[in-house]
């Protein structure tokens, strides 16, 4: 008997797309500083730059939010969307903010104090530079594994506890503000983080009184990991999964617009601390507004948390997680160096192996960004030397232990049709100029801090 796939959901409302010609697509992207980034989203075919808040939003999201109640203090909504925080994730104090990176800001100023460090694994962009907003320094300690394409690793964004705690001995429990925990790990290929080494973890912080915290934006798929590849978990249902993932955090940061299913909306959790709650509240006024909305509206927080209901549902995400695998093998039969095991939420090509003869300096997986969207439309993201910006300190660029091209899925919104004709497009620059690229990219214009959003970049 053939293994069908199981679509848990169908179409109500569609939006019509266009694919420009090949002579609109180089003037634009030539206009953009050759900067995917700088391209208008209706001169894009399909968009694959990010996962977050792209997805299609449920037709009971869309209507709990016709229900949002936007008083400015103590709302009905936020009450509803506190209860679902508690109960899915386990957190007794919930503190909305309009999206992740603002509540990085608001753990960080609250959390880090100058020359205080975060060891963590492979801590993604604005994670990073919120730490060192905040006076610290971001530590990559992921296990050796999670450094390259290659090998079936089944957790990859593994935190490697004996160099956490060597970097814990070097600089002094004292100048550890907290350990972090990325799930799925973003930066190092989408890759999941197992329950043991949560634990793990937990016990390390524990032995040197550290909090935990995690960046929760992909918890949901990290949870389906654990079922599917921990033996532990195989028969455990995916709502206990998170409650036994949450139970080894002391907080956590959210991007609602990943694994929440809405186009935009954050929070921070706590557990138990009622002191940090309490040291949180003023800089969620200052930056975000009130306590009890922080920027979002009243019909954002109730569609927060009716899509937190529906991420833990096994069905949608065999499905959400199949539908990236299918894609990722697919590029696989192509030859196409990807990293492996195929993630959660993208499929990461190598592209130092794609383009082996360009040399990392010259930026091999934005140049990857620029083919992908000369070639067929398609806008992805480079994950690599450009993101990972500079040393602080010296001011030296870091070499990232690899240059990603991510191809990211958004959920519930493109077809298997669609990631056909991506991966076609992915195996004509392949086959046409993989091997036979020699030169890459250097900055035109390098922008400050986050330099991969606003940077542009001309032909070596």
């Amino acid at each position: 008997m053939s293994k069908r796939t199981i679509i848990p959901f169908r179409a109500k409302v569609i939006e019509p797309l266009k694919l420009p010609s090949l002579e609109q697509r180089n003037k634009k992207i030539s206009a953009a500083g050759l900067n995917v980034f700088q391209l208008d989203a209706e001169d894009v075919y399909i968009d694959l730059l990010t996962d977050s808040g792209t997805g299609a939003i449920s037709a009971m999201q869309l209507a709990r939010s016709m229900n949002g109640d936007e008083s400015y203090a103590g709302s009905r909504s936020f009450r509803a969307m506190e209860r679902q925080v508690m109960e899915t994730m386990g957190f007794r104090y919930t503190i909305p903010v309009h999206q992740g990176r603002a509540a990085e800001q608001v753990l960080n100023f609250v959390m880090i104090k100058k020359n205080q460090i975060v060891p963590g694994n492979s801590h993604f962009d604005t994670t990073k530079a919120h730490i060192e907003f905040s006076g610290g320094r971001a530590i990559d300690c992921t296990i050796d594994a999670g450094r390259r394409s290659e090998g079936d690793h089944p957790f990859k964004g593994n935190i490697d506890i004996e160099k956490t705690e060597a970097v814990i001995r070097e600089y002094g429990a004292r100048h550890v503000a907290y350990i972090l925990v990325t799930i799925t790990c973003n930066s190092g290929g989408g890759q999941p983080v197992s329950m043991q080494n949560l634990r793990d973890v937990r016990a390390l912080a524990n032995k040197y009184g550290l909090p935990v915290v995690y960046d929760a934006a992909r918890f949901a798929e990290n949870a389906y990991f654990i079922k599917t590849r921990e033996e532990e978990f195989a028969d455990t249902p995916i709502p206990y999964i998170v409650r036994e993932m949450f139970k080894h955090a002391d907080a956590c940061t959210m991007s609602s617009k990943k694994d929440a299913l809405v186009p935009i909306g954050g929070f921070i959790g706590i557990r138990e601390s009622e002191e940090l709650y309490e040291r949180v509240k003023t800089p969620t006024i200052l930056f975000e507004g009130f306590y009890t909305y922080g920027g979002m509206s009243g019909s954002a927080m109730e569609a927060l948390a009716q899509g937190l209901k529906e991420v833990v549902d096994l069905d949608y995400l065999t499905y959400r997680i199949g539908q990236v695998r299918r894609l990722g093998e697919l590029l696989d039969s192509f030859g196409v160096p990807i990293v492996h095991p195929i993630g959660g939420h993208a499929v990461f090509i190598d592209a130092r192996r794609f383009f082996p003869n360009v040399p990392q300096d010259q930026f091999p997986a934005q140049l990857l960004c620029v083919e992908l969207y000369k070639e067929g439309g398609i806008r992805c993201v480079e994950v690599g030397s450009c993101l990972i910006g500079r040393d602080p300190d010296t001011g030296e660029n870091i070499r990232p232990a690899m240059d990603l091209c991510r191809i990211t899925i958004p959920r519930r919104a493109y077809t298997f049709e669609h990631l056909e004709y991506v991966a076609d497009v992915v195996r004509t620059v392949y086959e046409e100029k993989g091997s036979s690229q020699r030169r890459g990219l250097c900055f035109d214009v390098e922008a400050p801090g986050i330099r991969h959003f606003s940077s542009t970049f001309r032909y070596v």
